[in-house]
C-alpha cells in the first residue's frame, strides 16, 4: 500500500509544478509532513524552484524552524532577488533567532521593493520597539495603518507602544480599534486590561482579562496580567491561582514567579514569597530587579546566600544599568540593616538615591506652592460656608499623613475590625479632585469656592459608589492614601461625616524611612535629604491650617510612638472615633488576612516592636541637610 501523499504508481511520473501544486494543497490543509516531501521532490527535480523554496521556509516558520528557515529563504532570494515577501519572510525568521540587525535590513529591503506591504511596516516597527527605537516604531505603526487601515495587528501593536510610553488614554484607543476589527482578538482584549489597570481602572480590567481567556483559556500572559490586576484591586487569594495557571503553563518565565511572589507578600504569606521571589532569581541569577523584590520580603542573616551574591553583583556595579544600579543600593541597604551593619547600610542607601535624583524631574517650587493654594483656598470662612452640603453618608475612613508614619499599622488595626473593610491606597478622591473645574479654566484648588451644594454632593456620591462597590456590606471603608492630606478640606466638604484619621511620628524617622525605600513611582521629594525636610515642613504648615479651620472631632492625631508604647490605648482611641463597638480582633491585626499592597506590607504582619523608634539617631552625621530644614 503506498503512502498517502504519494500519487498512485501510474500518475507518479507528474511535472514538478504539478506536484508543486499538491504540495500547495496539502499545506492549505496543515498536512505539513506531507507537503514537506512534495516540496523536497519538486526541488529534487529542480534545486532553483523558487515556489518550492519559499514555500518550505514558510512551512519551517510555521514549526519553529527558524534556523532552516532562514536557509531556505537565502536559497530562494538567490532565484528570485526581488521577492519582498520573501525578505519579508526572512526578516521574521532572523528577528526570532535573536538576529535583529540582519532582520532590520532584510525588511528595508522588502519595503525598498513593496512600499505598500503594510506588513513589513508593522513587524519592522515591533523589532524597532523591542530595540528601544520607540518614535521609529510609531512611525512605522502609522505607515502600516495608512496602508491598510483595517489591520488590527498594527492597531494592537501601536497600542502596546504607546502604552509602554505612559500613554495609556492613547494606548486604549489603538486597543478597542484593534477589537473593532477582530472582537476574537484575544490579546487585544489582554492588553487593554493592562492600559485600563494602568490608569486605576481596574474593574473595567477585569471584564478583559476574563474576556481574552474566554477566546484562549491557557494563554499564561494572559493568567499572570489577571493575577496582577485583581493583586491592584486587593483580590490577592485570587490573583494567587492565576499567576500559579501561568507558571503551570511557561514554568522558567521569572516574571510569573516575581508577579506571585508580590501577591502572596500582600497576604503576609511572606516564606512563600521569598521561595518565588527566589525562583525567580535562581532562573536570571544576574536581574537586581528580584533581589530588590526578596530584600522586601525577608529579613537576612550576615551568611545569608543572597547577600553574598548582591555584595559580588556590588564590586562590579558599573557593569549595571542605572536603574539596576538604584536598585542593587536599595536592596543591600535593607539586606545590611538587617544584620546591624547599619553604617554600610546607609552608605548603599545615599548612593542609591543619588542615582535615582539624577533620574526623575521634580519641581520643587511648584510643589510647596501647591500647599501655599490649598491653604489660601480652603479658608475658615469657605468651610463655614459649604458645611454640610455633601453626601452626608459615615461609610468612609481617611486615614493619612506622611507615607511611613504609620499609615497602613491604624489601617490594619480598623480592618481587623469584623465591620470595617480596608480597602488599602485609593485614588479615587485625587481623580475627582483633578476633574474639578471652575470658571476661566479654574482647578481644584481654587475652583472649590464656585462649587455648589449639589456639585459637592455629588462628588461625596461618587466617592462613596466607587468604594461601596469594594465592600457592599461593610459598615467602615477605608483609605489610607497618604497623599490625600493634601485634600482634607475637600474631604469634609464632600464627605462631612468621614472620619479622618491623621497618623503622625516623629518626623526625623519618617524621613529617614521615606529615603530608605525605593518607591514603585511617585514621591520624587524623597530621594533628596534637604528636598525631603523642606516637603516635611510644609507639610506640617498644612496639617496646622487643617486642625484650625476643621470643626473639633473631625480629625483624629494618632502619634506612632503612642502606638508602640500603649497600643490598646490607641487602638481603642481609634476605633471609637469611627463609631463602633470595641473588638479584641483590633489588638492582633498581625494576624488579620487581608491584601497589604504597600511597602509595610512585612511589618503589619507582625507584632509591635520599639527598633524603629529613634532610627535617626544613629545617622545624625549623615541626616544634616534633612535635620536643618526641619529644625
Amino acid at each position: 500500500m503506498s503512502h498517502p501523499f504519494f500519487p498512485p504508481p501510474q500518475q507518479r511520473a507528474i511535472a514538478p509544478e504539478q506536484a508543486f501544486q499538491h504540495a500547495l494543497a496539502l499545506h492549505g490543509q496543515r498536512r505539513l509532513w506531507e507537503a514537506e516531501q512534495v516540496y523536497k521532490r519538486v526541488l529534487k527535480a529542480n534545486n532553483r524552484h523558487f515556489g518550492a523554496l519559499y514555500h518550505l521556509g514558510l512551512l519551517r516558520l510555521q514549526q519553529g524552524g527558524f534556523e532552516d528557515a532562514v536557509r531556505q529563504f537565502r536559497r530562494a532570494i538567490n532565484v528570485e532577488q526581488n521577492s519582498a515577501e520573501t525578505l519579508h519572510h526572512l526578516a521574521l525568521a532572523l528577528a526570532a533567532i535573536g538576529r535583529s540587525e540582519e532582520a532590520i535590513q532584510q525588511y528595508e529591503k522588502a519595503i525598498a521593493i513593496r512600499p505598500d506591504l503594510a506588513e513589513s511596516h508593522n513587524n519592522l516597527g515591533h523589532l524597532l520597539d523591542s530595540l528601544g527605537r520607540t518614535d521609529e516604531a510609531i512611525a512605522l505603526y502609522g505607515k502600516a495603518l495608512t496602508l491598510k487601515p483595517a489591520y488590527a495587528e498594527a492597531h494592537n501593536n501601536l497600542g502596546n507602544t504607546l502604552h509602554k510610553l505612559g500613554r495609556s488614554e492613547e494606548a486604549l484607543a489603538q486597543y478597542r480599534e484593534a477589537l473593532t476589527i477582530n472582537p476574537n482578538y484575544a490579546e487585544a482584549h489582554d492588553n487593554l486590561g493592562n492600559a485600563l489597570a494602568a490608569l486605576g481602572r481596574y474593574e473595567e480590567a477585569v471584564l478583559c482579562h476574563k474576556k481574552a481567556l474566554t477566546i484562549s483559556p491557557d494563554d499564561a500572559e494572559t493568567h499572570d496580567h489577571f493575577g496582577n490586576t485583581l493583586h491592584m484591586l486587593g483580590r490577592s487569594k485570587e490573583a494567587i491561582a492565576h499567576h500559579e495557571r501561568a507558571i503551570a503553563g511557561r514554568p522558567n518565565d521569572p516574571e510569573f514567579h516575581s508577579n506571585l511572589g508580590h501577591a502572596l507578600q500582600a497576604l503576609g504569606r511572606l516564606s512563600e514569597a521569598s521561595l518565588a521571589f527566589d525562583r525567580a532569581i535562581s532562573l536570571t541569577p544576574g536581574k537586581v530587579r528580584y533581589f530588590w523584590n526578596l530584600a522586601n520580603s525577608k529579613r537576612f542573616t550576615a551568611t545569608d546566600q543572597h547577600l553574598i551574591a548582591m555584595q559580588e553583583l556590588a564590586r562590579d556595579s558599573s557593569s549595571l544599568a542605572v536603574e539596576e544600579q538604584i536598585q542593587l543600593h536599595f536592596a543591600l541597604g535593607k539586606a545590611l540593616n538587617d544584620i546591624g551593619d547599619q553604617q554600610r547600610a546607609f552608605n548603599h542607601i545615599l548612593q542609591g538615591n543619588s542615582l535615582k535624583r539624577r533620574q526623575i524631574i521634580y519641581d520643587e517650587a511648584a510643589t510647596l506652592h501647591r500647599f501655599e493654594r490649598i491653604r489660601n483656598a480652603f479658608t475658615p470662612e469657605l468651610l463655614r460656608e459649604k458645611r454640610g452640603l455633601g453626601d452626608p453618608s459615615g461609610v468612609p475612613v481617611f486615614i493619612l499623613g506622611m507615607p511611613r508614619s504609620g499609615t497602613t499599622l491604624v489601617e490594619q488595626i480598623l480592618a481587623s475590625h469584623p465591620y470595617v473593610f480596608g480597602a488599602g491606597e485609593l485614588a479615587e478622591m485625587g481623580k475627582l479632585a483633578g476633574e474639578i473645574s471652575g470658571p476661566n479654566g479654574s482647578e481644584f484648588p481654587e475652583a472649590i469656592a464656585t462649587m455648589s451644594g449639589e456639585q459637592l454632593h455629588q462628588l461625596g456620591g461618587n466617592y462613596l459608589r466607587t468604594v461601596r462597590s469594594m465592600a457592599p456590606q461593610a459598615e467602615r471603608i477605608t483609605d489610607k492614601l497618604p497623599g490625600n492630606f493634601l485634600r482634607v478640606g475637600l474631604i469634609h466638604l464632600a464627605l462631612p461625616k468621614a472620619r479622618i484619621i491623621h497618623t503622625r511620628r516623629d518626623l526625623r524617622d519618617t524621613a529617614l524611612s521615606c529615603f530608605s525605600i525605593l518607591w514603585p513611582s511617585g514621591l520624587e521629594q524623597t530621594y533628596d535629604l534637604a528636598e525631603l525636610g523642606r516637603y516635611c515642613r510644609t507639610y506640617q504648615g498644612l496639617m496646622e491650617h487643617w486642625r484650625t479651620v476643621l470643626p473639633e472631632g473631625v480629625m483624629l492625631e494618632v502619634q506612632y510612638e503612642d502606638i508602640v508604647d500603649n497600643l490598646e490605648g490607641q487602638a481603642r482611641r481609634i476605633v471609637a472615633h469611627c463609631g463602633l463597638e470595641w473588638n479584641d480582633a483590633c489588638l492582633a491585626f498581625h494576624k488579620t488576612e487581608r491584601s497589604v499592597r504597600t511597602a509595610s506590607s512585612s511589618q503589619v504582619r507582625q507584632p509591635i516592636y520599639t527598633s524603629s523608634v529613634g532610627r535617626w539617631r544613629a545617622h545624625k552625621a549623615q541626616l544634616q541637610p534633612l535635620l536643618q530644614e526641619l529644625d
